[in-house]
């Protein structure tokens, strides 16, 4: 077989758009990916219509945007402009890309070929991910600024390279990668294609490749738990329970240290998140994000929960915390008493967020 160039850049780009498994394909723990849309506009500014045009889109399981460039090695802008030019997308598409939009251009990929956009996302995530969690998954990623910038083509000059393995040692916590698709073809019509990573030096694995979370389950939280306030793990199983029994979507956190647990009312669109439990004993309560749900921006629906809470013996949020991530020491929930009426006061939040 003899190595061949593409003939169009179109091909390569079709190519990969279809097979996005090409891309990562190096690595062990290579994620997988899921095309949000080819030919995604970028805007320029805020006020501006869509001034760039990037060539592919697509989300890994954990909610990480990728942006994928394609060029040819015949083009010349593959050296340098190249470079400049992802900047571009990714600054802007972390500035401006709001999480409706990419579900918009997801829908719209879905319809285009055919497909369930809801089947084909429960399909990816193997219905280990709740969809709605995903997506705000992707919401924080772009927030943060965790991308992953790929520039693809048939082959990587030696200065694209190096520049590639550059930023991505010193970008964080994006990611920039360059991966080389070339092409062989035999007698009979015979294609083969070879995939390489480029961008994964050593240092750069060092610095991102080892994982410093952890993903929490019942059985961790309780443990750690038990020893730090073993007196509390009874508590703390109340409270799980009586989310369950509620029908919230527990979804446990990520702490390197200490662990979490969150009963988010999940809708279609949106997760509504009221209060997360603690392994160091706490209950934090999140009047920061409750602040953005109706009725809770109305300030006196706000303040009626942040009274309730405080009219429980033990519990003192100050002032300013109907601003903040305050927090009440889960001891005070050992009392009865004080349990019922923090449940009652959360519940009556459920229920006003469920008549939105």
């Amino acid at each position: 077989m003899r190595e061949t160039l593409y003939e169009y850049e179109a091909e390569l780009q079709g190519l990969l758009a279809n097979h996005p498994e090409l891309l990562l394909s190096n690595a062990d723990d290579a994620p997988a990916l899921l095309l949000m849309k080819q030919e995604v506009g970028v805007p320029g500014d805020e006020n501006e219509g869509d001034n760039f045009s990037l060539d592919h889109l697509f989300l890994d399981r954990e909610g990480v945007p990728t942006l994928v460039e394609v060029k040819r090695s015949t083009d010349t802008r593959i050296r340098r402009e190249v470079i400049g030019q992802m900047l571009d997308y990714a600054a802007n598409a972390v500035a401006y890309w709001s999480i409706d939009r990419l579900r918009g251009m997801y829908t719209a990929t879905c319809e285009k070929r055919g497909t369930d956009p809801d089947e084909t996302l429960a399909d990816f995530l193997e219905s280990t991910v709740d969809p709605d969690m995903f997506w705000e998954k992707v919401k924080t990623n772009l927030q943060a600024g965790k991308v992953r910038l790929i520039f693809a083509a048939d082959t990587i000059p030696n200065r694209l390279r190096r520049v590639v393995e550059f930023l991505n040692e010193q970008m964080d916590p994006a990611e920039v990668l360059a991966i080389e698709v070339r092409q062989f073809t035999g007698d009979g019509g015979v294609r083969m294609v070879a995939p390489r990573v480029i961008g994964q030096s050593a240092k750069a694995e060092q610095r991102k490749g080892a994982p410093d979370v952890r993903r929490w389950n019942e059985t961790e939280f309780m443990a750690e738990l038990g020893q730090q306030h073993p007196t509390l793990v009874s508590v703390a199983r109340n409270l799980l329970a009586w989310a369950n029994n509620q029908r919230l979507y527990i979804w446990w956190g990520k702490g390197k240290h200490s662990g979490s647990f969150f009963p988010l009312l999940s809708t279609p669109g949106r997760n509504y998140q009221v209060f997360a439990v603690w392994t160091t004993g706490k209950i934090e309560v999140d009047f920061k994000y409750l602040k953005g749900y109706p009725p809770f921006t109305e300030e006196q629906t706000l303040r009626e929960f942040f009274h309730k809470l405080n009219a429980i013996p033990g519990v003192r949020i100050p002032e300013d915390g109907i601003h903040r991530l305050p927090s009440i020491p889960l001891k005070v929930l050992a009392d009865e008493a004080n349990y019922r009426k923090f449940i009652n006061a959360v519940e009556w939040v459920y229920q006003k967020l469920r008549q939105q």
